[in-house]
């Protein structure tokens, strides 16, 4: 009884019950706070208490997003792991977890090295190095730890209920990623060396503990002989060559690549317009987040009837990409008209086009045919990986573009038309429009690919991910 009123009770199945789920989802938690670390607290830290070049910052956050394609390597490999114990996901969970534990325990003493506290430094670019070997062992252990977590919990939940299994995790993701912040904002509000360094190594400490509990006893032993331990494994090669056989996958990859950076580029770059370009304040802007996530909500509740209703998810994804044109349309518009509603209308509809786009292209992952070699683990990888590369890739680029464009028209470069405060705003939003257009050139042919099988349960709002 009491699990009717408990959130996402309903995603529970005699696989995978309640307590378990709950249990497992907090590896999604461990990655909330490493992603809240490198992203945000240790982002600060360097720019603003050590002083370091903003540029040698971008590259270290950068170098976990490069790592980022080898997701898919490692989804692989967790599909087709031996052992005698026969586990194959929670080996590659808990070494995701040493990895993430490993980068941030270093990672206090590698950045204030780089900071300069080092008196005795006698090797050059000590700092630079260590910094960059925490942040690659943190990255790595994230998008390990996410890749087999994610597989894992496909694996023990059944058709009808695995939607609602991987919302749950993405939740748990996001209130790791709230918490943490509050709570590591509220730690650090009095900067101190040492206390950097106890608030990063004991963040390491709990995502041991975190990943520890939710790995504890998930995956059911199947003791394989030592003849089958030697038998040839499959090749990453074959089992992409599974996956793409159908010829949907690498389509669906690049329109994931292209729509995901044709969504984000705009991430840096749409409080600072609305504060430079329209005068809106700081309290103003700050509704824009707001703004963005009731959009996205929206979409989630429109993809749930509408997938449940057997629409098929690539044309949900190119009514997603088409709001977001929409969107951009609006922003750009908003400047020269100087509207601020018009400005706020563009982000919910980009919020509403990204969301559609998100759910759509997630479903249509989750149900790619395949002969046997490739598994929920290279699926969830290559996706995963193709998503994070693109946010990456995109948030560099964005701030980059505006940057070096704004710099030539205050130069006069571009001619005196577009020596204006918003012409490096507007190329970037153009960029986004077109890479929305090519976005919809990649999915044109998985409309014409079979629609996956309708769900046999109505599909809520808890079936996607936020």
């Amino acid at each position: 009884m009491i699990s009717r009123f408990v959130p996402f009770s309903d995603a529970a199945s005699e696989g995978l019950p309640l307590g378990q789920l709950l249990r497992l989802s907090l590896f999604q938690v461990s990655v909330g706070m490493a992603a809240v670390m490198l992203l945000g607290t240790l982002n600060r830290v360097m720019i603003v208490e050590l002083d370091l070049a903003a540029t040698l910052v971008a590259a270290m956050i950068a170098l976990p997003v490069l790592v980022a394609p080898m997701r898919a390597v490692l989804g692989f490999r967790s599909d087709t792991y031996r052992s005698a114990i026969g586990w194959k996901r929670l080996p590659y969970l808990w070494f995701g977890a040493l990895w993430q534990f490993g980068g941030l325990a270093i990672m206090p003493f590698a950045l204030l090295i780089l900071g300069g506290y080092d008196q005795l430094r006698v090797l050059p670019y000590a700092g630079e190095i260590a910094a960059g070997i925490a942040f690659v062992m943190t990255g790595l252990g994230m998008h390990m730890t996410q890749t087999a977590g994610l597989a894992l919990a496909a694996d023990r939940a059944d058709d009808a209920t695995r939607p609602r299994v991987v919302a749950l995790l993405w939740v748990a993701f996001l209130a790791g990623m709230l918490v943490s912040s509050l709570l590591i904002g509220w730690l650090l509000r009095d900067f101190d060396p040492v206390l950097l360094i106890r608030v990063v190594q004991g963040t390491a400490v709990a995502t041991l503990l975190l990943n520890l509990v939710a790995l504890w006893k998930q995956e059911a032993p199947k003791p394989q002989s030592k003849e089958e331990r030697a038998a040839p494994r499959p090749q990453f090669r074959d089992a992409w060559s599974d996956l793409a056989r159908g010829g949907t996958a690498g389509r669906l990859i690049l329109a994931v690549f292209l729509g995901t950076m044709a969504f984000a580029m705009q991430d840096v770059l749409l409080e600072p317009y609305g504060g430079a370009i329209l005068g809106l304040s700081v309290s103003s802007t700050t509704y824009l987040t707001a703004t963005w996530a009731a959009g996205a909500l929206a979409a989630f509740a429109l993809a749930a009837r509408k997938l449940s209703e057997g629409l098929h998810p690539t044309r949900l994804a190119v009514r997603g990409v088409l709001t977001g044109i929409a969107g951009f349309a609006a922003i750009i518009l908003s400047a020269p008209v100087e509207s601020a509603p018009l400005f706020f209308a563009g982000a919910l509809l980009i919020g509403f086009g990204g969301g559609l786009f998100a759910v759509a292209t997630l479903t249509t992952a989750m149900t790619l045919p395949t002969d046997g070699l490739a598994g929920r683990g290279l699926a969830l990888g290559v996706w995963g990986a193709a998503q994070a590369t693109a946010q990456g890739t995109a948030t560099a680029l964005g701030g980059a573009a505006r940057d070096g464009v704004q710099a030539l028209a205050d130069a006069g470069v571009l001619g005196t038309a577009l020596q204006l405060p918003t012409t490096g705003y507007s190329v970037v939003y153009h960029a986004e429009i077109g890479l929305l257009f090519l976005t919809l050139l990649a999915l044109a042919p998985l409309v014409r690919a079979p629609a996956p099988q309708r769900p046999s349960t109505r599909l809520e709002l808890a079936d996607f991910p936020t």
